[in-house]
């Protein structure tokens, strides 16, 4: 017995010192260096303009919750990925430079990048290894961050202006017609969704997978929710599904149930709910 109670002690005192962190992608060996050739226009101060733009909006967020929010800037590292890991009561979010070059991310996907990042602190259930880790699994983390994250940030701009200037997908446009009435609301809708555009293909694009495309959904059903990447065109799906959920960004999302805050089909949404390529939703849910 004495045996049995001093492996226990051993294995919750290695949960609490094992730091477990999420990537935005799976591993990789590519690095994207300032002088590459084929890289994008954004600048350093760009780079870290908008890194400082989400601290804004949620160190407060992470304060309230007993917690620090650190947002790393490493342009000048190569590494193309960017991930979120927790030291005590620091919860970090670490963004990489090789990421933030690749030619298929715009400066809307970058943020949507650091917003999964956070999500994973704050984006609620359902959470990695059946709930034993602090982390937001990596679908939730998906449809937290255009959910939440990108309209809490996005929702003061002119994005009507900005919208002018995007050549939108005509299904995102009527789809996110079919949802907002205001053409501000629209604008956000479709900004949002452009941004998650930008991340599913490249995700496709890094991983050899088929094309992505809004009109083309994943129509697989997982039997259980998975915890780790889902494929990248469930991924757009989760990105395009956050978009489409008019439920309020200030509406918290929960730690204890998967309803709070969220678009679920027993309150009679057909779009906006978290994709069943990725998502088991519970019997409460349907």
């Amino acid at each position: 017995m004495k045996n049995i109670s001093y492996m226990i002690i051993i294995f919750l005192l290695t949960r609490l010192t094992i730091s477990f962190s999420c990537e935005f992608m799976p591993k990789n060996n590519l690095k994207i260096f300032k002088d590459d050739k084929n890289i994008n226009s954004l600048t350093k101060d760009k780079f870290d303009s908008i890194i400082k733009r989400v601290f804004e909006n949620f160190s407060s967020v992470i304060n309230k919750k007993g917690a620090t929010l650190q947002i790393i800037s490493n342009w000048d590292d190569p590494t193309v990925n960017a991930y979120a890991d927790r030291e005590a009561n620091i919860w970090k979010v670490t963004m990489y430079g090789g990421l933030a070059r690749h030619p298929l991310i715009t400066e809307d996907g970058l943020m949507l990048v650091i917003c999964h990042e956070l999500a994973h602190h704050i984006g609620g259930i359902p959470k990695y290894n059946y709930g034993y880790e602090w982390a937001a699994a990596e679908g939730q983390a998906d449809y937290f961050g255009t959910l939440k994250c990108l309209k809490r940030i996005f929702e003061q701009d002119n994005n009507t202006e900005i919208i002018s200037k995007l050549l939108v997908d005509n299904e995102v446009t009527n789809q996110c017609k079919l949802v907002y009435k205001s053409n501000s609301e629209i604008a956000l809708c479709q900004r949002i969704s452009m941004a998650g555009k930008s991340l599913g293909e490249f995700l496709a694009k890094l991983s050899d997978a088929p094309k992505v495309s809004f009109a083309t959904p994943d129509k697989s059903k997982v039997k259980k929710t998975i915890y780790d990447h889902p494929w990248p065109q469930c991924r757009l799906d989760t990105f395009f599904s956050g978009a489409l959920c008019d439920k309020s960004f200030i509406e918290d999302v929960s730690d204890s149930s998967t309803i709070p805050g969220v678009c679920i089909q027993r309150d009679g949404y057909l779009k906006g709910i978290r994709p069943l390529c990725w998502y088991r939703p519970s019997t409460e849910e349907i």
